[in-house]
Order: structure tokens, then C-alpha cells, then sequence
């Protein structure tokens, strides 16, 4: 035997450290295991080489035993594609467990800023609107009263009925402003000073102060009883008081619109965009654990940041209409960003695309030459 065919047998009989190669041979049991449960067919020489493989462990690999190993693996990796080794790992250590737990913990807290801002805001917007119109009937009765009762006898056409109905709803008004004004007026943590705000319940120390304060607040919001002859008096009074209730109305809803009505344009649709992501990554967790093929990213922090910035721009606009004609909310296309944040921003791009294509059009150039273009 010449020298260099001796070198050759050496070569090929050298023993190579099996550690170097441990995660390797875990990684094709993992596949084989797997395909074993799923009931993938897999080569017998594919199988029989990993099993030589765990065989030879312990007295040492050849370099024959550890290319067969290789190629068993690259075949295990090919036939269960997109199942790996990484994400069957994955989905029996605790990665799985923590990466859902800390996807519903994001979704908790989402949730809890949400639902209650969400709440307060359509609350106190309802409760804005019916005041607003309140203020226009009570502002239409004042100046029909103040003109009406300016003489003794009705104008002509009118009964002292009529005034008297139009009195009554006009106190009946006045009471349902300064109702809800005090309701909204909790939204804003009692902000706005109450023109009425000693004779309240509950600022009395005992129960005869109580009732006095009861009693002088009704002469202030209801129609003497019974009405006097001359309605000229209790219609000025009714609107004396009108204009201190009008006033803490207006105040409350001002400052409810300032707070409530900013948080909801810029705040709500940036949490609506993060917790459409945070939908879309545990139902996309769930598929993967299903099939076997989750892997931890650490992806989901940028993600979500891409989430937060797309809900910022979706705020920015006041609606969008789609192609039936129908207007949809900022939030519901904060979410739908949020969700879907590579189709948001394709949608960017192509707006961008297409702005960009417009400019590059001669200042002055008719259509028909723009479409030749």
C-alpha cells in the first residue's frame, strides 16, 4: 500500500467527538419523533441512520456516521417543512407559555384602558349632545317668554295657557340641563364650579339643614305653585336662573369635549391599533402551537411600535370611506392597521407611488396627453 493511500484509510477511519455534533442528533430524534406521532412516513435509511447515530454515541462517530446523520437531517427538515426541531423545542419548554401569558397579559391591560375610556367617552358625547340641544329649545322658550309675558295679556292668538305650557317646559328644560350637566361634571372630577352646589344632597350636616336646602333648591328649578296671575315675574326669575345653569352647562361641556374628545382622536385609535396586534399575534400563536411551528420572536416589541405609529396616522383622519360609499370609524381602521400592519403600510406605499407618479406630470399638460405619459 503506498503512502497516500494510507493517509486516505486514516482519514476515513478517524473518530470525530460525537458532543460536537449532540444538538445535532437531538435535532433529527425531534423530527423522527415527530413524524413517528403524525404518521409521516419517513426512508428507513433516513431512520436507520439517526438510530447508528445514537448507537455510536457513546464509543465515537466516524466521519461516515456523521455525514449520514447530516443528510438524515436535511431530509427530516425537507419532508416536515415548516415543522423544525427549533419550534417543537419551543412549543414543549416554557417559551410557549411565557409568550402567551405575556400576550394576554398586553391584552388585559389594553383592555382596561380601552373599555373604560371607551365607555366615559361615548357616555359623556351623549350626554354633550342632549345638552347642546337642550340649550337651543331653553334658548328659543327664554326669548319667546321674555316676549310673550312683557305685557299683561298674551299676544294675539295666545291663551294664558299656551304661556303657561311653554313656562312649564321651560322649567321642565332647565331642570334636565342642570341634571345632566351635574352628571357630566363627575367626568371631569367636579372641574367646573356648580352654580347650585350648596344646596346639593349631601352638603347638609343633618336632616332639618337637608330639607331646608331641598326646598330652597326647587323654588330655584320649579314653577311656583300656584302660579300668580302675572307670569312676567316667574318668567324673568326662570331665566335668571337659566343663565347660571346655561353657563355651568356650557362650562362642562367644554371642558369634557377639551379632554374626552382628544383622547379619543389621538390616544383610543393608537391602543385600537395595539390591540388589533395583540389580536392578530395570539391568533397567530395559537395556529403555530397548533401546527406545531411556533418559534420566540423578538419581533413583537417592533411590531407593536409599527402598531402604535400606524394608529397614531389613522388618528390624524376623521374618516375614511371605502369603495360602497360607506364612512368608516378611526377606530375600527386603527384596529384593522393594527392587525394587518404590513397591508397599512403597503397602502401607504401605493398612495406614495401614486403621488409621486402625479407630480411627475407637466404643470399644464391636458388629460389626454397625461394618460399618454
Amino acid at each position: 500500500m503506498s503512502h497516500l493511500e494510507s493517509m486516505k484509510v486514516h482519514v476515513s477511519e478517524k473518530c470525530i467527538d460525537p458532543s460536537h455534533f449532540e444538538d445535532t442528533l437531538e435535532d433529527a430524534e425531534h423530527l423522527l419523533k415527530y413524524a413517528a406521532e403524525t404518521g409521516i412516513e419517513i426512508e428507513a435509511q433516513t431512520r436507520d441512520s439517526i438510530l447508528e447515530a445514537r448507537a455510536a454515541f457513546s464509543t465515537g462517530w466516524d466521519e461516515h456516521t456523521t455525514a449520514l446523520l447530516l443528510a438524515a437531517l436535511t431530509k427530516l427538515a425537507a419532508r416536515l417543512k415548516p415543522v423544525t426541531a427549533e419550534s417543537l423545542k419551543a412549543s414543549r419548554n416554557g417559551d410557549s407559555t411565557r409568550t402567551g401569558r405575556r400576550y394576554w397579559v398586553i391584552a388585559i391591560v389594553l383592555a382596561v384602558l380601552i373599555i373604560p375610556y371607551s365607555l366615559a367617552s361615548y357616555v359623556t358625547s351623549s350626554i354633550s349632545d342632549s345638552i347642546r340641544k337642550d340649550i337651543v329649545t331653553a334658548n328659543d322658550l327664554a326669548v319667546k317668554l321674555a316676549t310673550r309675558t312683557a305685557t299683561p295679556v298674551p299676544p294675539a292668538g295666545l291663551t294664558r295657557s299656551d304661556v303657561v305650557v311653554e313656562l312649564q317646559t321651560f322649567a321642565s328644560t332647565i331642570r334636565s340641563i342642570d341634571s345632566r350637566s351635574s352628571q357630566l361634571n363627575w367626568f371631569v372630577f367636579r372641574k367646573v364650579k356648580d352654580p347650585f352646589g350648596d344646596l346639593r344632597p349631601g352638603v347638609a350636616k343633618d336632616t332639618k339643614e337637608a330639607q331646608d336646602l331641598a326646598a330652597h333648591l326647587k323654588e330655584k328649578l320649579q314653577l311656583p305653585v300656584p302660579l300668580p296671575d302675572d307670569l312676567a315675574p316667574v318668567a324673568a326669575d326662570r331665566i335668571l336662573v337659566y343663565q347660571d345653569i346655561r353657563y355651568f352647562g356650557q362650562s362642562v361641556v367644554d371642558d369634557v369635549s377639551v379632554w374626552y374628545s382628544a383622547f379619543a382622536i389621538y390616544i383610543l385609535p393608537v391602543l385600537y391599533a395595539l390591540l388589533g396586534t395583540c389580536v392578530y399575534l395570539v391568533r397567530t400563536f395559537e395556529q403555530e402551537m397548533s401546527n406545531r411551528t411556533f418559534k420566540p420572536s423578538h419581533a413583537d416589541f417592533h411590531r407593536f411600535l409599527v402598531a402604535g405609529i400606524a394608529g397614531a396616522v389613522v388618528g390624524f383622519f376623521s374618516n375614511f370611506a371605502i369603495n360602497t360609499g360607506t364612512s368608516v370609524s378611526p377606530l375600527a381602521i386603527a384596529f384593522l392597521a393594527g392587525y394587518a400592519v404590513d397591508v397599512f403600510f403597503s397602502f401607504l406605499e401605493g398612495f406614495m407611488q401614486a403621488f409621486m407618479k402625479d407630480r411627475n406630470i407637466p404643470a399644464g399638460a391636458s388629460p389626454a396627453a397625461s394618460a399618454r405619459m
